[in-house]
């Protein structure tokens, strides 16, 4: 399959606008090969709100409007989508990341790990677990942004059969470390796939740092862009190179399974409840 991550500026607010500059990206996209285009986080609304109460009105829930034009747009195309946008269910607002083919929605994801940044101060914590979607005989893990600082995220996914973790996110300056390591650092440590894709330009004095990456099951970059310009990356995946565990380098003394050669049992303390408290008193 192959893949692209379409690292575009979002105007905050502009749900028609960015959607329509979704969809132009979209065909681009798939103009140049790709099956799966990804788009980065909160890319229909906009981030850097000031309370839920000014989001809540730009938040839409899954299936709705927005994947609902998205779906059209994937079955003339024949190809499918991922792209983060505020969902509102009830009460409640997530930050919700959607896969969408010509079918629908095959898939969505609210946000398990919220930073004291942008709208995430006033979300709701993601209450779903972790899952993988499954279509054209690959495996999709979804993620967004700060769940990448959490390596539990990502060998969750991996351990549910994830061949390629999609992550849309906001880096915003002082993400520069986990653009350059982490990334590549998730795909090695779960032989997956793994995209980042990062939004550009400006909201309301933060300036987000692009460098959306695409990783193949041994960590090597595939495809990077730079800092500061809109660009989409395109990389070409084989699902059952993520689904080989077992590395053989020389056969009888030097060989690696990372999901076999785990010792969960000794790793009790990670799911140990805390009692500590974020900034914002959540």
């Amino acid at each position: 399959m192959r893949i692209a991550g379409v690292q575009m500026d979002v105007k905050i607010g502009d749900i028609a606008g960015n959607l329509r500059r979704m969809i132009e990206r979209l065909r681009e996209a798939r103009g140049h090969g790709a099956e799966l285009a990804v788009f980065p986080e909160c890319a229909l609304a906009g981030y850097c709100f000031d309370s839920r109460q000014e989001a809540l009105p730009y938040a839409q829930t899954i299936p709705g409007p927005a994947t609902a034009e998205f779906q059209e747009v994937c079955a003339e195309l024949d190809c499918l989508m991922a792209f983060g946008l505020l969902e509102a269910d009830g009460d409640k607002l997530f930050n919700a990341a959607a896969l969408v083919g010509p079918e629908g929605v095959i898939g969505s994801y609210r946000k398990v790990h919220l930073p004291y940044l942008g709208i995430d101060r006033y979300n709701d914590y993601g209450d779903r677990p972790f899952a993988v979607q499954e279509t054209r005989d690959v495996k999709f893990g979804l993620n967004i942004c700060y769940d990448a600082g959490f390596p539990e995220s990502a060998r969750v996914l991996t351990l549910l059969g994830a061949d390629l973790i999609v992550l849309p996110t906001n880096w915003p300056p002082g993400g520069e470390c986990a653009a350059e390591y982490a990334i590549n650092t998730r795909a090695l440590e779960n032989t997956v796939y793994y995209m980042a894709v990062n939004r550009v330009g400006e909201e309301r004095g933060c300036t987000f740092i692009g460098q959306s990456r695409i990783c193949d099951p041994l960590g090597r970059t595939l495809a990077h862009a730079n800092h500061a310009d809109e660009e989409i990356l395109y990389a070409d995946i084989e699902p059952a190179r993520a689904r080989q565990k077992h590395t053989i380098r020389v056969a009888g003394t030097n060989e690696v399974d990372r999901l076999a050669d785990r010792r969960p049992e000794m790793y009790e303390p990670i799911v140990r409840p805390h009692r500590l408290v974020r900034p914002g008193g959540r």
